[in-house]
């Protein structure tokens, strides 16, 4: 890719007959820039004592500008002459640089970036679609200022951490290291699709975020209406298909057709090749990265994989940090569950030891802290005895341990088996003849309670419904539904740990020519004085369109009544099955709102009319041994 280079109006010389002629070099820039953006010298000399510029119009290579806020060094309240590496956000939630200090004050510069048609930025907004070339063009013009040293890293998370794989595709020369954090890419491999079904969190995305930073919200009454709508997403979800401009979304036409666009493609193919980072990992600037993660967040499965793939196509060193947590938290309670305070985490604090190493350099502090102790830092669940913290929280517990990789070479798949009567076993029966048949009724889905999914009901929760499930609000336990299917292991005899991805082979038909199964692992805690009516922990969950169990990029319909093997990808695991519980899969055909619904017809993909309740069954004999496999490793005590 050409070399781009850009000259930085607001940082050029320029004089104002007010400015004092001993206003040291580069708080005489600062001057001079905010003078350029607000006019007010007032203004100007405040924001200059705290070395920050707001609203820096930085131009694209196609000339559109995108606003950008740049702390700078300060030292004794003021800024700090000279050349600095760099500390790069580029955001679509509204830049920003009110938490600077924790870098500017170490000899960092900060900068935070709309993305392009977001905030305060020209342009017209697409979902990643830009943030290639965008992401590079801003680090090469980061790269030419005065202030900079032409080392840049990147921080963020969620689509923060997209845009930093998404720089790295285009290999800009001046960046030098990433540090992603639960990154929203490989849409069309897991993040978006996931075994053909849909990940309805896009809707609530779209449309919590035209009412917030669309350059339509940027007049109060359109923002109002937004917000609005934003407000009656479960309508939304629960009246799918989406069709082009038939939803109030179409006041914000692009939100909607790349809403509609997304939910129409069902197959892994080049429509999603701008954040698929898997699929084109050769593409991918060779630079030391950091991938963090936690195993309750909606991109655990995507983050993990990330870090596999990079690891075996990257030189530069390549780390995995993995907590208890859910979507970009850090916290050591998740849902309705207490991890322990060991799974709190500065982010602050390893992140900076990161930067410091790579962009300075300086390594003082890298062996004392514990995530770059070895390349890979996970959280092992479930070490916890189980009691009631004051907050009302399950203690499960857990500790942290150094691997030199991810999945553990001493992991072993072991195969547990779905037998008749709903048991679990590390024997497959010797039934030649065993099923078990549920109708699917797309219009009483499945309810969602918690797992890898993003909001206030993610994370770690008990498989009960009640007043805080919208689409449950029985307090009543999940497995009471007939179209849910449970198989549990007896109590254990001892402790088992399952660390790193987990299959689902399922032997299954329908009465339809399409439908979807689903499975979900469960750590289940025996009754005691605390929950007297148990705890089912959810573990993770998968699920597998049947147009799409062959192929990720094309559609096959069933035969109703054919026997079919199914595979199904759950979110990895990394958690310590105590002495006592059970270990549970359940099995149904529905999950909502994490994925969409099959309405079982056939029909394409966000254009049907019709729903069709279809009798699934199960298959579970010895010629069709479904099963769960858990990669188990030998228990090691923790530290």
């Amino acid at each position: 890719m050409t070399h781009v280079a850009f000259a930085c109006p607001l940082i050029a010389e320029m004089r104002h007959p007010t400015l004092s002629m001993n206003i040291p070099w580069l708080h005489s820039r600062l001057i001079a820039g905010l003078l350029a953006v607000t006019g007010s010298l007032a203004a100007a000399e405040k924001d200059a004592a705290s070395g920050v510029l707001h609203d820096v119009m930085v131009p694209m290579r196609d000339g559109t500008r995108l606003a950008t806020d740049i702390a700078f060094p300060i030292e004794n309240g003021q800024p700090v002459e000279g050349r600095f590496p760099v500390i790069l956000s580029r955001t679509p939630y509204g830049k920003s640089v009110r938490a600077a200090k924790d870098y500017t004050t170490q000899g960092y510069v900060v900068v935070s970036q709309d993305t392009r048609g977001r905030g305060k930025s020209e342009g017209v907004w697409t979902w990643m679609k830009d943030d290639v070339a965008d992401g590079y063009d801003c680090i090469e013009w980061i790269a030419q200022q005065p202030w900079s040293n032409g080392k840049i890293g990147m921080i963020g998370c969620s689509y923060v951490g997209a845009t930093q794989h998404l720089a790295a595709m285009a290999r800009p020369p001046h960046l030098t290291t990433i540090m992603p954090s639960s990154p929203s890419i490989n849409h069309g491999i897991g993040s978006v699709l996931w075994g053909g079904a849909f990940r309805l969190r896009i809707v609530n995305w779209m449309l919590g975020n035209a009412a917030k930073g669309s350059t339509q919200a940027r007049e109060p009454t359109m923002r109002e209406f937004l917000s609005q709508q934003s407000d009656q997403r479960e309508y939304y979800l629960r009246n799918l298909p989406l069709r082009r401009g038939l939803t109030p979304l179409r006041a914000v036409p692009e939100y909607e057709e790349m809403l509609i666009s997304m939910l129409e493609h069902r197959r892994n193919d080049g429509f999603w090749d701008f954040s698929n980072i898997i699929d084109r990992v050769d593409q991918h600037q060779d630079l030391p990265v950091c991938m963090i993660g936690g195993w309750y967040d909606l991109f655990s499965a995507s983050t993990t994989q990330t870090y596999r793939a990079l690891k075996h196509q990257l030189t530069a060193p390549v780390h995995l940090i993995m907590g208890p947590w859910a979507h970009c938290g850090f916290g050591q309670s998740h849902g309705q569950v207490d991890f322990g305070p060991d799974a709190a985490l500065s982010s602050t604090r390893f992140q900076r030891a990161w930067m410091d190493r790579w962009l300075k350099d300086d390594a003082s502090t890298w062996g004392d802290v514990e995530p770059f102790q070895s390349p890979v830092r996970l959280f092992v669940m479930g070490t916890g005895d189980g009691h009631k913290t004051e907050d009302g929280k399950l203690f499960h517990g857990g500790f942290w341990r150094n691997e030199t990789d991810y999945p553990l070479q001493r992991a072993v798949a072991t195969s547990y088996y779905l037998l008749p009567g709903g048991s679990l076993s590390l024997a497959p029966t010797e039934s030649h003849a065993s099923t078990t048949s549920f109708e699917f009724d797309p219009k009483n889905p499945v309810p969602t309670v918690g797992g890898c999914t993003v909001g206030t009901i993610s994370g770690a929760w008990n498989q009960w419904g009640g007043p805080h499930i919208w689409n449950a609000p029985e307090p009543m336990p999940l497995s009471m539904r007939n179209d849910i299917v449970v198989f549990t292991t007896p109590p254990l005899e001892q402790d088992i740990e399952v660390v790193g991805p987990v299959t689902v082979k399922l032997w299954a038909s329908s009465s339809s020519v399409d439908t979807d199964f689903t499975a979900k692992l469960i750590d289940a805690y025996p009754p005691s004085a605390d929950f007297p009516g148990g705890f089912d922990l959810i573990m993770g969950d998968g699920i597998i369109r049947a147009r799409q169990r062959e192929s990720a990029t094309e559609e096959h319909l069933l035969e109703p009544g054919e026997i079919c093997e199914f595979t199904l990808q759950l979110d990895p695991c990394c958690n310590r099955f105590k002495k006592g519980h059970r270990i549970r899969v359940d099995i149904s055909s529905s999950n909502f709102p994490r994925f969409d619904v099959n309405p079982n017809s056939g029909e394409p993909a966000n254009d049907f009319r019709r729903s069709i309740t279809a009798v699934n069954t199960l298959h579970h004999d010895r010629e069709h041994p479904s099963r769960i496999i858990l990669p188990v490793v030998p228990i090691a005590s923790p530290p």
